[in-house]
Protein backbone atom coordinates (compact mmCIF):
# COMPACT_ATOMS: atom_id res chain seq x y z
CA UNK A 1 0.00 0.00 0.00
CA UNK A 2 1.47 3.33 -1.09
CA UNK A 3 1.61 6.18 1.39
CA UNK A 4 2.28 9.90 1.07
CA UNK A 5 6.00 10.48 1.78
CA UNK A 6 5.45 12.80 4.69
CA UNK A 7 3.18 15.39 6.18
CA UNK A 8 5.22 18.43 5.02
CA UNK A 9 4.93 17.26 1.41
CA UNK A 10 1.19 16.72 1.76
CA UNK A 11 0.72 20.16 3.33
CA UNK A 12 2.71 21.80 0.54
CA UNK A 13 0.53 20.07 -2.03
CA UNK A 14 -2.66 21.21 -0.28
CA UNK A 15 -1.36 24.76 0.07
CA UNK A 16 -0.32 24.85 -3.58
CA UNK A 17 -3.74 23.67 -4.68
CA UNK A 18 -5.52 26.24 -2.51
CA UNK A 19 -3.26 29.02 -3.81
CA UNK A 20 -3.82 28.08 -7.45
CA UNK A 21 -7.59 27.98 -6.97
CA UNK A 22 -7.47 31.43 -5.35
CA UNK A 23 -5.37 32.84 -8.16
CA UNK A 24 -7.80 31.43 -10.72
CA UNK A 25 -10.86 32.79 -8.97
CA UNK A 26 -9.61 36.08 -7.53
CA UNK A 27 -6.23 36.74 -9.10
CA UNK A 28 -3.95 38.30 -9.79
CA UNK A 29 -2.86 38.64 -6.16
CA UNK A 30 0.22 39.87 -4.35
CA UNK A 31 2.24 37.61 -2.09
CA UNK A 32 0.78 39.34 0.97
CA UNK A 33 -2.80 38.98 -0.30
CA UNK A 34 -2.25 35.31 -1.04
CA UNK A 35 -0.83 34.80 2.44
CA UNK A 36 -3.80 36.50 4.07
CA UNK A 37 -6.35 34.44 2.14
CA UNK A 38 -4.60 31.12 2.71
CA UNK A 39 -3.50 31.81 6.28
CA UNK A 40 0.15 31.33 5.34
CA UNK A 41 3.01 33.51 6.52
CA UNK A 42 4.68 35.83 4.02
CA UNK A 43 7.73 33.60 4.02
CA UNK A 44 5.72 30.44 3.34
CA UNK A 45 3.61 32.22 0.70
CA UNK A 46 6.80 33.40 -0.97
CA UNK A 47 8.23 29.88 -1.00
CA UNK A 48 4.97 28.57 -2.43
CA UNK A 49 4.95 31.15 -5.24
CA UNK A 50 8.59 30.45 -6.05
CA UNK A 51 7.82 26.73 -6.27
CA UNK A 52 4.81 27.27 -8.54
CA UNK A 53 6.73 29.78 -10.66
CA UNK A 54 9.54 27.25 -11.11
CA UNK A 55 6.98 24.67 -12.27
CA UNK A 56 5.64 27.12 -14.85
CA UNK A 57 2.22 27.37 -13.19
CA UNK A 58 2.29 30.99 -12.01
CA UNK A 59 3.96 34.16 -13.28
CA UNK A 60 4.29 37.82 -12.41
CA UNK A 61 1.41 39.55 -14.18
CA UNK A 62 2.01 43.15 -13.10
CA UNK A 63 2.51 45.34 -10.06
CA UNK A 64 0.34 46.99 -7.45
CA UNK A 65 1.28 50.40 -6.10
CA UNK A 66 1.54 50.54 -2.34
CA UNK A 67 2.70 53.25 0.02
CA UNK A 68 6.18 54.74 -0.15
CA UNK A 69 7.85 51.40 -0.59
CA UNK A 70 8.39 49.42 -3.79
CA UNK A 71 5.42 48.17 -5.77
CA UNK A 72 4.23 44.66 -4.95
CA UNK A 73 4.38 42.01 -7.68
CA UNK A 74 1.05 40.56 -8.79
CA UNK A 75 0.97 36.83 -9.45
CA UNK A 76 -1.42 34.95 -11.75
CA UNK A 77 -1.83 31.43 -13.12
CA UNK A 78 0.01 30.97 -16.43
CA UNK A 79 -2.80 30.52 -18.99
CA UNK A 80 -0.68 28.35 -21.28
CA UNK A 81 0.33 25.90 -18.53
CA UNK A 82 -2.39 23.53 -19.79
CA UNK A 83 -5.20 23.38 -22.32
CA UNK A 84 -8.47 21.47 -22.57
CA UNK A 85 -10.96 20.77 -25.33
CA UNK A 86 -14.72 20.29 -25.53
CA UNK A 87 -16.76 18.97 -28.42
CA UNK A 88 -20.45 18.78 -29.26
CA UNK A 89 -21.41 15.93 -31.60
CA UNK A 90 -24.47 16.46 -33.80
CA UNK A 91 -25.66 14.38 -36.77
CA UNK A 92 -24.50 17.03 -39.23
CA UNK A 93 -21.68 18.84 -37.44
CA UNK A 94 -18.86 18.72 -34.92
CA UNK A 95 -18.33 21.82 -32.78
CA UNK A 96 -14.97 22.08 -31.03
CA UNK A 97 -13.74 24.55 -28.44
CA UNK A 98 -10.29 24.81 -26.85
CA UNK A 99 -9.65 26.72 -23.62
CA UNK A 100 -6.58 27.44 -21.55
CA UNK A 101 -6.32 26.44 -17.88
CA UNK A 102 -7.95 29.73 -16.79
CA UNK A 103 -11.09 28.88 -18.79
CA UNK A 104 -10.52 31.42 -21.55
CA UNK A 105 -11.72 30.01 -24.87
CA UNK A 106 -8.91 30.39 -27.41
CA UNK A 107 -10.67 28.89 -30.42
CA UNK A 108 -14.10 27.60 -31.40
CA UNK A 109 -14.82 25.99 -34.77
CA UNK A 110 -17.58 24.01 -36.49
CA UNK A 111 -16.84 21.22 -38.98
CA UNK A 112 -18.92 18.93 -41.17
CA UNK A 113 -18.11 15.28 -40.35
CA UNK A 114 -19.95 13.87 -43.37
CA UNK A 115 -16.68 12.75 -44.99
CA UNK A 116 -16.24 10.03 -42.38
CA UNK A 117 -18.62 7.67 -40.64
CA UNK A 118 -15.85 6.71 -38.24
CA UNK A 119 -16.41 8.83 -35.11
CA UNK A 120 -12.81 8.36 -33.95
CA UNK A 121 -11.36 9.68 -37.22
CA UNK A 122 -13.89 12.51 -37.34
CA UNK A 123 -13.16 13.62 -33.78
CA UNK A 124 -9.41 13.34 -34.23
CA UNK A 125 -9.52 15.42 -37.41
CA UNK A 126 -11.74 18.07 -35.78
CA UNK A 127 -9.50 18.28 -32.74
CA UNK A 128 -6.34 18.61 -34.84
CA UNK A 129 -8.00 21.38 -36.88
CA UNK A 130 -8.96 23.27 -33.72
CA UNK A 131 -5.46 22.93 -32.22
CA UNK A 132 -3.83 24.00 -35.48
CA UNK A 133 -6.12 27.04 -35.64
CA UNK A 134 -5.15 27.98 -32.08
CA UNK A 135 -1.46 27.19 -32.78
CA UNK A 136 -1.44 24.66 -29.94
CA UNK A 137 0.13 21.23 -30.05
CA UNK A 138 -2.34 18.39 -29.54
CA UNK A 139 -0.02 17.07 -26.83
CA UNK A 140 -0.73 20.18 -24.72
CA UNK A 141 -4.31 19.06 -24.08
CA UNK A 142 -4.80 17.63 -20.60
CA UNK A 143 -8.50 16.70 -20.87
CA UNK A 144 -11.13 16.37 -23.59
CA UNK A 145 -14.90 16.07 -22.99
CA UNK A 146 -17.40 15.16 -25.70
CA UNK A 147 -21.07 16.06 -25.43
CA UNK A 148 -23.46 13.83 -27.35
CA UNK A 149 -27.14 13.06 -27.59
CA UNK A 150 -28.36 9.80 -26.15
CA UNK A 151 -27.70 7.69 -23.10
CA UNK A 152 -24.11 7.40 -21.84
CA UNK A 153 -23.47 4.28 -19.78
CA UNK A 154 -21.82 5.35 -16.49
CA UNK A 155 -20.26 1.89 -16.11
CA UNK A 156 -18.15 1.99 -19.29
CA UNK A 157 -18.43 5.64 -20.37
CA UNK A 158 -19.63 4.81 -23.89
CA UNK A 159 -22.83 5.89 -25.64
CA UNK A 160 -25.25 3.06 -24.89
CA UNK A 161 -28.07 4.32 -27.08
CA UNK A 162 -28.54 7.21 -29.50
CA UNK A 163 -31.22 7.48 -32.17
CA UNK A 164 -29.47 9.81 -34.60
CA UNK A 165 -25.82 8.90 -33.88
CA UNK A 166 -25.73 5.19 -34.76
CA UNK A 167 -21.94 5.12 -35.24
CA UNK A 168 -21.36 6.07 -31.61
CA UNK A 169 -21.38 2.71 -29.86
CA UNK A 170 -19.63 0.62 -27.24
CA UNK A 171 -15.89 0.67 -27.89
CA UNK A 172 -15.64 4.19 -29.29
CA UNK A 173 -14.37 5.67 -26.02
CA UNK A 174 -11.48 3.20 -25.75
CA UNK A 175 -10.51 3.92 -29.36
CA UNK A 176 -10.63 7.67 -28.74
CA UNK A 177 -8.38 7.38 -25.69
CA UNK A 178 -5.93 5.22 -27.59
CA UNK A 179 -5.88 7.57 -30.59
CA UNK A 180 -5.77 10.89 -28.76
CA UNK A 181 -3.53 9.78 -25.92
CA UNK A 182 -5.24 12.05 -23.45
CA UNK A 183 -8.02 12.00 -20.89
CA UNK A 184 -11.26 11.62 -22.88
CA UNK A 185 -14.78 11.57 -21.43
CA UNK A 186 -18.16 11.25 -23.17
CA UNK A 187 -21.12 12.92 -21.46
CA UNK A 188 -24.80 13.45 -22.25
CA UNK A 189 -25.26 16.88 -23.83
CA UNK A 190 -28.00 18.14 -21.49
CA UNK A 191 -25.94 17.09 -18.46
CA UNK A 192 -23.22 19.37 -19.80
CA UNK A 193 -25.74 22.18 -20.18
CA UNK A 194 -26.52 21.75 -16.47
CA UNK A 195 -22.80 22.11 -15.66
CA UNK A 196 -22.66 25.29 -17.73
CA UNK A 197 -25.71 26.75 -15.97
CA UNK A 198 -24.18 25.92 -12.59
CA UNK A 199 -20.84 27.55 -13.42
CA UNK A 200 -21.83 30.47 -15.65
CA UNK A 201 -25.61 30.76 -15.92
CA UNK A 202 -28.91 30.89 -14.11
CA UNK A 203 -28.03 28.22 -11.53
CA UNK A 204 -24.95 29.87 -9.99
CA UNK A 205 -25.15 29.23 -6.24
CA UNK A 206 -27.84 26.53 -6.58
CA UNK A 207 -26.94 22.99 -5.54
CA UNK A 208 -30.33 21.50 -6.51
CA UNK A 209 -31.87 22.39 -9.86
CA UNK A 210 -32.91 20.93 -13.22
CA UNK A 211 -32.46 22.07 -16.80
CA UNK A 212 -35.31 21.32 -19.19
CA UNK A 213 -34.01 21.25 -22.75
CA UNK A 214 -36.92 22.14 -25.04
CA UNK A 215 -36.20 21.86 -28.73
CA UNK A 216 -35.99 19.31 -31.53
CA UNK A 217 -35.60 16.69 -28.79
CA UNK A 218 -36.51 16.96 -25.13
CA UNK A 219 -33.95 16.43 -22.39
CA UNK A 220 -33.45 16.95 -18.69
CA UNK A 221 -30.28 17.69 -16.75
CA UNK A 222 -30.51 17.03 -13.01
CA UNK A 223 -28.12 18.37 -10.39
CA UNK A 224 -28.64 17.30 -6.77
CA UNK A 225 -26.32 18.32 -3.98
CA UNK A 226 -24.04 20.02 -6.50
CA UNK A 227 -23.53 16.79 -8.48
CA UNK A 228 -25.02 15.52 -11.72
CA UNK A 229 -27.57 12.75 -11.29
CA UNK A 230 -27.17 10.31 -14.18
CA UNK A 231 -29.07 7.27 -12.91
CA UNK A 232 -27.90 3.67 -12.65
CA UNK A 233 -27.84 3.13 -16.44
CA UNK A 234 -27.27 6.75 -17.45
CA UNK A 235 -30.91 7.15 -18.46
CA UNK A 236 -31.90 9.84 -15.95
CA UNK A 237 -33.25 12.86 -17.80
CA UNK A 238 -34.81 11.14 -20.82
CA UNK A 239 -37.94 13.23 -20.28
CA UNK A 240 -39.14 12.83 -23.86
CA UNK A 241 -40.45 9.40 -22.82
CA UNK A 242 -42.51 10.78 -19.94
CA UNK A 243 -46.05 9.31 -20.17
CA UNK A 244 -48.59 12.08 -20.75
CA UNK A 245 -52.36 11.72 -20.27
CA UNK A 246 -54.11 11.87 -23.63
CA UNK A 247 -50.97 10.99 -25.59
CA UNK A 248 -50.40 7.40 -26.77
CA UNK A 249 -47.66 5.42 -25.10
CA UNK A 250 -44.72 4.59 -27.40
CA UNK A 251 -45.02 1.36 -29.36
CA UNK A 252 -41.34 1.34 -30.37
CA UNK A 253 -38.70 2.81 -28.06
CA UNK A 254 -36.22 2.99 -30.96
CA UNK A 255 -38.26 5.92 -32.30
CA UNK A 256 -37.80 8.96 -29.99
CA UNK A 257 -40.58 10.89 -31.71
CA UNK A 258 -43.01 8.33 -30.30
CA UNK A 259 -42.36 9.43 -26.70
CA UNK A 260 -45.49 10.88 -25.10
CA UNK A 261 -43.95 14.15 -23.86
CA UNK A 262 -42.01 14.48 -27.13
CA UNK A 263 -45.30 14.28 -29.02
CA UNK A 264 -46.70 17.00 -26.80
CA UNK A 265 -43.90 19.60 -27.02
CA UNK A 266 -41.72 18.59 -29.98
CA UNK A 267 -41.29 20.86 -32.98
CA UNK A 268 -44.09 19.18 -34.96
CA UNK A 269 -46.48 19.65 -32.05
CA UNK A 270 -45.58 23.32 -31.57
CA UNK A 271 -46.00 23.99 -35.30
CA UNK A 272 -49.46 22.46 -35.21
CA UNK A 273 -50.28 24.50 -32.13
CA UNK A 274 -49.13 27.66 -33.93
CA UNK A 275 -51.41 26.93 -36.90
CA UNK A 276 -54.36 26.49 -34.56
CA UNK A 277 -53.59 29.89 -32.97
CA UNK A 278 -52.92 31.68 -36.24
CA UNK A 279 -49.25 32.31 -35.44
CA UNK A 280 -46.90 32.64 -38.41
CA UNK A 281 -43.13 32.09 -38.56
CA UNK A 282 -40.43 30.27 -40.51
CA UNK A 283 -39.09 28.15 -37.64
CA UNK A 284 -40.41 26.94 -34.32
CA UNK A 285 -38.14 29.35 -32.37
CA UNK A 286 -39.57 32.15 -34.56
CA UNK A 287 -43.10 31.04 -33.66
CA UNK A 288 -42.31 30.99 -29.96
CA UNK A 289 -40.38 34.26 -30.04
CA UNK A 290 -43.11 36.16 -31.90
CA UNK A 291 -46.19 34.30 -30.67
CA UNK A 292 -49.06 36.12 -29.01
CA UNK A 293 -50.08 35.56 -25.39
CA UNK A 294 -52.61 32.85 -26.22
CA UNK A 295 -50.06 30.77 -28.11
CA UNK A 296 -47.42 31.18 -25.41
CA UNK A 297 -49.95 30.20 -22.74
CA UNK A 298 -50.65 26.98 -24.66
CA UNK A 299 -46.93 26.23 -25.11
CA UNK A 300 -46.31 26.91 -21.41
CA UNK A 301 -49.16 24.60 -20.36
CA UNK A 302 -47.57 21.78 -22.34
CA UNK A 303 -44.07 22.37 -21.01
CA UNK A 304 -45.55 22.56 -17.50
CA UNK A 305 -46.61 18.90 -17.77
CA UNK A 306 -42.94 17.86 -17.77
CA UNK A 307 -41.90 20.53 -15.30
CA UNK A 308 -44.65 19.50 -12.87
CA UNK A 309 -43.70 15.83 -13.08
CA UNK A 310 -40.09 16.69 -12.26
CA UNK A 311 -41.19 18.97 -9.44
CA UNK A 312 -43.37 16.45 -7.61
CA UNK A 313 -40.60 13.84 -7.78
CA UNK A 314 -37.46 15.91 -7.15
CA UNK A 315 -38.68 19.26 -5.77
CA UNK A 316 -35.61 21.00 -7.27
CA UNK A 317 -36.58 24.56 -6.37
CA UNK A 318 -35.17 25.92 -9.64
CA UNK A 319 -36.02 24.96 -13.22
CA UNK A 320 -33.96 26.41 -16.09
CA UNK A 321 -35.50 26.39 -19.58
CA UNK A 322 -32.92 25.89 -22.32
CA UNK A 323 -32.81 24.60 -25.89
CA UNK A 324 -33.97 26.62 -28.90
CA UNK A 325 -37.55 26.82 -27.62
CA UNK A 326 -36.49 27.83 -24.11
CA UNK A 327 -34.14 30.51 -25.44
CA UNK A 328 -36.72 31.85 -27.89
CA UNK A 329 -39.44 32.08 -25.24
CA UNK A 330 -37.15 33.86 -22.79
CA UNK A 331 -38.39 35.09 -19.44
CA UNK A 332 -41.90 35.60 -20.85
CA UNK A 333 -42.30 31.86 -21.46
CA UNK A 334 -40.49 30.96 -18.23
CA UNK A 335 -42.92 33.08 -16.19
CA UNK A 336 -45.89 31.38 -17.85
CA UNK A 337 -44.45 27.90 -17.17
CA UNK A 338 -43.91 28.87 -13.53
CA UNK A 339 -47.54 29.97 -13.22
CA UNK A 340 -48.79 26.80 -14.90
CA UNK A 341 -46.72 24.54 -12.63
CA UNK A 342 -47.92 26.39 -9.53
CA UNK A 343 -51.53 25.63 -10.49
CA UNK A 344 -50.99 21.86 -10.42
CA UNK A 345 -48.15 21.32 -7.89
CA UNK A 346 -47.98 21.69 -4.12
CA UNK A 347 -44.36 22.86 -4.60
CA UNK A 348 -43.74 26.06 -6.52
CA UNK A 349 -40.34 26.07 -8.21
CA UNK A 350 -38.81 29.17 -9.72
CA UNK A 351 -38.65 28.86 -13.52
CA UNK A 352 -36.11 30.94 -15.44
CA UNK A 353 -34.58 30.96 -18.88
CA UNK A 354 -30.97 30.00 -19.59
CA UNK A 355 -28.29 32.63 -18.98
CA UNK A 356 -25.37 30.81 -20.56
CA UNK A 357 -23.82 32.80 -23.40
CA UNK A 358 -22.80 30.95 -26.54
CA UNK A 359 -23.08 27.21 -27.06
CA UNK A 360 -24.21 25.74 -23.70
CA UNK A 361 -23.17 22.16 -24.53
CA UNK A 362 -19.69 23.29 -25.50
CA UNK A 363 -19.42 25.55 -22.45
CA UNK A 364 -20.40 22.62 -20.20
CA UNK A 365 -17.92 20.30 -21.91
CA UNK A 366 -15.15 22.81 -21.21
CA UNK A 367 -16.28 23.12 -17.57
CA UNK A 368 -15.97 19.35 -17.14
CA UNK A 369 -12.64 19.23 -18.97
CA UNK A 370 -11.23 22.10 -16.89
CA UNK A 371 -12.20 20.37 -13.65
CA UNK A 372 -10.34 17.24 -14.78
CA UNK A 373 -7.27 19.12 -16.00
CA UNK A 374 -6.97 21.26 -12.88
CA UNK A 375 -7.20 18.15 -10.72
CA UNK A 376 -4.27 16.67 -12.67
CA UNK A 377 -2.12 19.80 -12.87
CA UNK A 378 -2.82 21.33 -9.47
CA UNK A 379 -2.48 18.07 -7.55
CA UNK A 380 1.04 17.40 -8.83
CA UNK A 381 3.00 20.48 -7.88
CA UNK A 382 5.41 19.07 -5.29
Amino acid sequence: MSRDPGTPRLLRRLNDRAALELLLGDGPLTRAELGERTGLSKVTAGQLLARLEERGLVEVAGERAGGRGPHAALYAVVPSSAYVAGLEVLPDSLKVGVADITGRIVVEITLNPSDSRDPVKAVHAALRRACDTANISLSRLRAFVIGTRGVVDPACGDVRWSYDLPDWHIGVLASLRETLGTSVTIENDVNLVALAEHRYGAAIGHEDFVVIWAGVGQGLGVMLGGKLHRGITGGAGEIGWLPVPGEPLPADVSQPQSGSFQRLVGHDALRGLAEAHGVLGNTVPDLVRGGHEGYLDAVASRLAVGAAAVTVVLDPGLIVLSGDVGRAGGERLAAKVQEAVARVCPSRPTVVTTRVAGNPVLRGALVAALDQAREQVFSDTV
